[in-house]
């Protein structure tokens, strides 16, 4: 009897293996196909990626990876791995250094060939980051303006008698900007069994916005001290809302001050170079004016 049971625990047991490995083997295909569909370039970007990962990995400064992966996740571009754009800025710069030493064999000009050979690899370093860091000021900016409509929607469903979240799946579905979008994580992170108050502080690290920082902030301690959320939220989305109207008015009185870097070198200039336009000439003498209006009597 106890052999039978040993033999029926251990077919069972390679059945179950068995069929574990049929699944494996059709995730396997389901993969291979899904990177056959993918076009050919973006395949043999993958493959080199893979492949040159490692060894990126070894070379590039931890301390650099950290900051270029902050830089990444504040511009939502997280989908671009920090050994990616460190190795595009290396590639950059050598070939801003290949341009200054054609211009030195084509111009030998010691002053010259100095200044580009300067500005041409440094120009390549830098490109990068300056584009990463203008998405994510551009970013950071969208969120800050939908944020008040965003908390309004919200208020507005837990006053209805939704959750929280729930409120933040209907702020979701109604809004396609990165709020939403950051909303959608924090939720995504509530339902794989991460609790709120972690969510909530993730959500805040991912952004640089100070404004997010201090609705989060606030929701932590409406749910630490048991205060209503909707009233927490009301007040957040008027405090935003003011905030926003403040940022519109600086933002207008600005204007007047820029406007004049492209107003000086560029149009000024060309007044002179108008021709000067004569007066009109007088009427002639024999053009009497027109008589003074008389009611009639």
């Amino acid at each position: 009897v106890a052999a039978g049971a040993y033999a029926a625990v251990f077919a069972s047991n390679a059945a179950g293996r068995y069929l574990a490995s049929l699944e494996d083997d059709d995730v396997a295909e389901n993969e291979f196909a899904a990177r056959l569909r993918e076009p050919f370039l973006q395949r043999t970007k993958a493959t080199m990626r893979d492949s040159a990962m490692p060894f990126l990995q070894r070379v590039t400064p931890k301390g650099l990876i950290a900051r270029t992966k902050r830089d990444l996740t504040l511009a939502g571009m997280s989908d671009i791995a920090p050994e990616e754009l460190v190795s595009l800025q290396a590639v950059l710069g050598g070939i801003g250094l290949l341009f200054s030493l054609a211009f030195f064999t084509t111009h030998p000009r010691p002053g010259l060939v100095l200044i580009v050979l300067l500005l041409m690899p440094t120009a390549g370093v830098v490109t990068p980051m300056v584009v990463v860091k203008r998405k994510a000021k551009e970013r950071s900016e969208l969120i800050f303006k939908d944020m008040p409509d965003c908390l309004d929607l919200m208020a507005i469903s837990v006053e209805a008698g939704v959750g929280f979240e729930a409120a933040l799946d209907v702020v979701c579905k109604n809004f396609d900007s990165p709020l939403a979008l950051e909303f959608r994580r924090t939720l995504k992170e509530m339902e794989l069994g991460v609790a709120r108050r972690e969510a909530l502080a993730n959500l805040r690290t991912r952004n640089d916005v100070p404004e997010l920082s201090n609705f989060v902030t606030a929701l932590i301690q409406a749910d630490a001290l048991g205060m209503p959320v909707g009233r927490v939220l009301h007040t957040q989305a008027v405090e935003t809302r003011h905030r926003r109207r403040q940022w519109a008015r600086e933002k207008a009185a600005k204007l007047p001050v820029k406007i004049l870097f492209p107003l000086v070198p560029f149009i000024f200039p060309a007044i002179p170079v108008l021709p000067p336009r004569p007066a009109p000439p007088p009427p002639p003498h024999g053009l009497a004016p027109p008589p003074p209006f008389r009611p009639d009597s």
